[in-house]
């Protein structure tokens, strides 16, 4: 048997599973120091503070008389507070707070005033949402973004830009239409003609020059999606699109066509890669995207996204700017992620579109294999997705809790221990369930 075979899938599985565990460490830690940080600044206390689960690796205690520790296992973590029963702060050591004075008891979790419980339980995926916030915001800093007017930074090395585009250009207009500005470039794209070669009219170093250039959105692979075919088959970003089945494709909106029209036929693309051509062959794949509307519709897709012809010029945007930003593209995942569960429980999506364990695991490591941004930008997206998942009202977890404070926010009580342990046991089976779904998903779903 040979087992040079299995190196590469060996080692495909090795970083998938590093990128997984890296991910998730980070969202896990910033989660928990959510609760922690915002306990301590509340009155109460940590004793543990975990990253991991099972046996410590290394510890060490602070000033403030709580532990931090590395535990062996990487698949979570948590903030055990003084007087907890367990690491779920789910009941009371009851011993332990019945030789507590009542100074002391104000220092744990469940002998706070319910203000303090409640902010810190809504603390962990808020600070999710915070992460995801800053990574979009610091992902914006430092790409930049591009300005008004609309001008030419690099031309890419493809056919038609020999004599072309050049750095500095200022596009005045395309195929005879006026360049709009950037928040309305879109209307410009829908309207102009699928040929491969356009009529440009630029500014170039003071003076209005016409010429003849690649169309803005050849065939041309911007980027590619993480768990899709064209990952699959190995398409890179940069990758020039010249044919589909031999027939020349001009523009990216043609070869769209093609495949939505394709039937989920396989294709075989004849591309450019840094010079050399090549052929590769894929199958798009029957998925779920959100609307305009705010629903969903089915497309077959091959899983990239357009790249213009040329990289814009660019400007730093403001911090405030930044921030804004990440913050509207965080409610836009939590938007789409409820509207997706939503037509999900309807019917009106496939329940595929929900992944477990091994599906986001498989995202990572291709994420992390498309560079450092990519990866970045996934973490701020699974941050977003695992705030939102845990403010669901589901006992165990804190979507949960905080629906317990708020039923003592109104009755003056906690829910008797009776009544929250069986409420607790049906959230654990909900919990697990899910789960269950979402790797039958990950391995039978197409």
């Amino acid at each position: 048997m040979e087992l040079t075979g299995l190196l590469p899938d060996f080692g495909n599985l090795a970083f998938t599973i590093l990128a997984f565990l890296a991910a998730l460490t980070v969202i896990v830690a910033v989660h928990e120091y959510g609760h922690y940080i915002v306990g301590r600044w509340s009155g109460i206390k940590a004793d543990v503070f975990s990253i991991g689960m099972g046996p410590v690796l290394a510890s060490k205690m602070d000033r403030h008389g709580t532990r931090w520790q590395i535990a062996a296992f990487p698949i979570g973590g948590y903030v055990k507070f003084r007087g907890d029963a367990n690491v779920a702060s789910g009941s009371a050591d009851e011993d332990a707070m019945a030789a507590m004075s009542d100074e002391e008891r104000r220092h744990t979790m469940h002998g706070a005033p319910l203000w303090a419980r409640a902010a810190t339980v809504a603390a962990g995926p808020v600070f999710n949402f915070i992460l995801s916030i800053l990574i979009f915001a610091g992902l914006a800093l430092a790409t930049g973004v591009a300005r008004d007017p609309l001008s030419v930074a690099t031309p890419l090395n493809v056919p038609g830009m020999e004599d072309g585009l050049k750095p500095g250009d200022e596009i005045l207009s395309i195929a005879g239409i006026e360049t709009p500005p950037l928040a309305e470039f879109g209307t410009l794209v829908e309207k102009l003609p699928d040929t491969a070669m356009i009529d440009y009219r630029v500014r170039r170093d003071g003076r209005v020059i016409d010429l003849v250039a690649t169309h803005p959105f050849p065939a041309l692979v911007g980027s590619v999606s993480p768990k899709s075919a064209a990952i699959d088959a190995g398409l890179k970003e940069g990758d020039f699109i010249a044919t589909v089945d031999g027939v020349t494709v001009p523009t990216f909106n043609t070869l769209r066509e093609i495949v939505v029209n394709g039937d989920g036929s396989p294709l075989t693309l004849g591309i450019v890669r840094d010079g050399t051509p090549m052929e590769v062959t894929l199958t798009p794949r029957r998925q779920d995207i959100p609307s305009a509307d705010g629903g969903f519709e089915t497309r077959w897709l091959i899983g990239i996204t357009s790249g213009m012809v040329f990289e814009p010029a660019t400007r730093t945007p403001g911090v405030w700017e930044s921030v804004v930003s990440g913050a509207e593209r965080v409610v836009y995942i939590i938007r789409a992620s409820l509207s997706g569960l939503w037509h999900m429980i309807t019917g009106a999506i496939s329940s595929c579109n929900l992944s477990g364990p091994i599906g986001i695991a498989q995202v990572s490591g291709q994420a992390a294999s498309l560079g450092a941004t990519s990866f970045i930008s996934f973490i701020a997206m699974l941050s977003t997705a695992i705030g939102l998942l845990n403010l669901f009202p589901i006992p165990v977890l804190d979507g949960g809790h905080l629906v317990f404070h708020a039923w003592e926010a109104v009755t003056g009580k906690p829910p008797s221990d009776k009544v929250l342990n069986v409420l607790l046991a049906i959230g654990l089976s909900l919990v697990l369930s899910l789960m269950v779904f979402g790797v039958t998903n990950d391995l039978f779903c197409p």
